[in-house]
């Protein structure tokens, strides 16, 4: 795990931190229809599989926003070059455990390294949640029953700086093909315009796959 130490006398968002620390509810959840018209197209043509292309497409939007790659520890900021992505897996047994699948830039390596984790995932018993001050992750979730409007996740107390990213059902508009995607995020580390860097990063990266 690479990480660097963020020097809080020079960081432009210091006193930002600090406040929003103080806060018995300092996440914040934005919700965001993406465009997914190319990338349900290409799952046609080229057999691309939709879910795997989310995810990779959820991993560079983490990756073009270095606040999103910060956690706090205290009052340590730390700043990870990459971070893994965690979301449950459906087991045959009708629950699910936990998978965690490293960032890797191309689509072709991704996809194929995440096919086998999940599959992987899938067959064993193991929850394999994340483990205490493991914290170079993002939380992932899809929920493909619902064209929802708004969602928030358990969080088990405030200081918890992981983001998380929910994504919904596909469903059209008009000539286009929309989805609801939403990051959660605490506010001592991330502020709208990075949430907006985000929204844009995955937008760009499902148009490209």
């Amino acid at each position: 795990m690479t990480e660097t130490i963020v020097d809080l006398e020079t960081w432009p968002r210091a006193a930002q931190f600090q406040w929003f620390r103080s806060y018995d509810r300092p996440h914040y959840a934005t919700t965001s229809r993406l465009d997914v018209t190319r990338l349900l197209a290409r799952r046609d043509a080229a057999g691309i599989n939709v879910y795997r292309a989310s995810l990779f497409a959820i991993s560079k939007g983490l990756h073009a926003v270095p606040e999103l790659l910060m956690r706090f520890r205290g009052d340590t900021v730390v700043h990870h070059a990459q971070v893994d992505l965690s979301m449950p897996v459906p087991t045959a047994r009708g629950s699910y455990n936990y998978a965690y699948v490293p960032y890797t830039p191309d689509f072709a390596d991704f996809d194929a390294a995440t096919k086998a984790i999940l599959t992987k995932t899938a067959d064993t018993d193991d929850l394999n949640a994340v483990g205490e001050g493991k914290d170079n992750v993002a939380f992932l979730s899809c929920m493909p029953w619902l064209d929802y409007t708004s969602i928030n996740n358990a969080m088990p107390h405030k200081d918890d700086c992981i983001p998380r990213v929910n994504w919904g059902k596909y469903v059209p508009e008009g000539d286009a093909w929309k989805m609801a995607m939403t990051l959660e995020v605490h506010h001592a580390l991330v502020d709208g315009q990075h949430v907006g860097a985000f929204f844009q990063a995955v937008q760009d990266a499902l148009d490209a796959i």
